[in-house]
């Protein structure tokens, strides 16, 4: 697969910038500009380089309204450099793995 669309989560800062909901949580993610994926590792999380997404708006696994009162956000994404894999519905379907991601919408 060349180009996949795709949807991703965000946390949306008071500022109005998006960033990433765990991993690399500082970056600040700008809106039409290819992005390529890195390595974070997180304690607490498995090392999975790419950008995650989602073939829909949907990851039931995640919440959407926190205590904390952060607010998250779907937004359109392409991606390239994509790999597959199936997962629950109870956590969205389909995961997308990506090495290069663009947010669109």
């Amino acid at each position: 697969m060349d180009e996949v669309s795709g949807w991703k989560l965000f946390r949306l800062r008071p500022d109005g910038t998006i960033g990433p909901l765990f991993i690399n949580r500082q970056q600040v993610v700008e809106l039409g500009t290819w992005l390529l994926s890195e390595p974070h590792p997180t304690t607490g999380f498995a090392l999975r380089p790419g950008w995650h997404a989602t073939l829909s708006p949907s990851a039931p696994h995640l919440k959407m309204n926190l205590k904390s009162g952060e607010i998250r956000v779907w937004r359109e994404v392409l991606l390239r450099g994509v790999k597959l894999y199936e997962r629950p519905e109870s956590q969205g379907g389909t995961w997308v793995l990506a090495e290069e991601m663009m947010v669109v919408a």
